[in-house]
């Protein structure tokens, strides 16, 4: 072989050395761009689990501004607060969000749910209710008061009454207290325990109720029936939205989550609580 075929042969492997390079680093570039695109295609439909009433308002307006981001959101309203943890666990939902940190500890503790907190939305401070008298001090003795019976809201509103004097729980008892923890009760008050959903509705047969804020609302009450309310500073009880555990790294997760957290959605969500609720993100 010749010097100049030689050197024309060398010169033809370089050649095919740089167009092969050229063409790794193409492709790597090209996957780069892939990997850092959402994950979710332009027509990613999620379904998202939330309560029936009106967070169904709110949520109308989530769908618009995640629409927006190319999420399409299809919400499953649900009529009690059993339903959607269960859902999201079997995987008829994406999503949900109803919930505090206190009641899905107590539900992965009962059930073994895998579910994690991804997204905070808003708080609604927990109150007693009575439509037949002004002021805690005019309840009578014997007087008969519903609670919750869910052990997350049951604690709260135990403790919702400990602050107004009505009654004590024992030093050193949790979120989850209950009417066996009482240890004084000066009135001698009944603490009737009701689902969540019926206290507020059994307002006219008790004495009085506390009553979370979304089912006062759906029960007919309004803040000129509270005479009392949980402190909203430090409160553990922030509703959040949640998804299977494995999925909170999902790009969906994020656009799902700044949909909600913005001032358009904001604006909706205080048009709707009238105040009776606050955003908390």
């Amino acid at each position: 072989m010749t010097k100049k075929s030689s050197e024309g042969l060398t010169a033809q492997r370089f050649s095919r050395r740089t167009g092969l390079a050229a063409l790794i680093a193409s492709a790597v570039a090209v996957f780069g761009l892939t990997a850092a695109a959402p994950s979710f295609a332009a027509d990613k439909t999620i379904k998202v689990g939330i309560m029936s009433g009106e967070d169904e308002d709110v949520w109308r307006v989530v769908t618009a501004e995640a629409a927006k981001k190319g999420l399409k959101i299809e919400t499953v309203a649900f009529n009690d607060y059993t339903q959607p943890n269960e859902a999201l666990e079997r995987g008829e939902v994406d999503a949900n969000a109803f919930q505090h940190q206190p009641y899905l500890d107590n539900q992965i503790k009962q059930h073994g749910y895998h579910i994690v907190r991804v997204g905070y939305t808003g708080v609604w401070p927990i109150g007693l209710y009575t439509k037949k008298y002004k002021t805690v001090a005019d309840l009578p003795k014997g007087a008969v008061i519903g609670v919750p019976n869910d052990p997350s809201n049951e604690g709260r509103a135990l403790r919702v009454l400990q602050n107004q004097g009505v009654i004590k729980l024992k030093d050193g008892t949790g979120i989850l207290a209950t009417t066996a923890d009482i240890v004084e009760n000066p009135k001698n008050v009944e603490i009737k325990e009701l689902d969540a959903g019926i206290v507020g509705r059994s307002i006219d047969d008790l004495d009085a109720a506390v009553v979370n804020t979304d089912w006062a609302l759906k029960s007919g009450l309004s803040p000129k029936d509270r005479i009392a309310q949980e402190p909203i500073d430090g409160n553990p009880y922030r509703n959040f939205i949640a998804v299977k555990q494995g999925s909170e790294n999902e790009s969906w997760v994020k656009t799902l989550v700044a949909s909600y957290q913005n001032d358009t959605v904001k604006a909706e969500f205080d048009k709707v609580y009238k105040g009776t609720g606050l955003s908390a993100y």
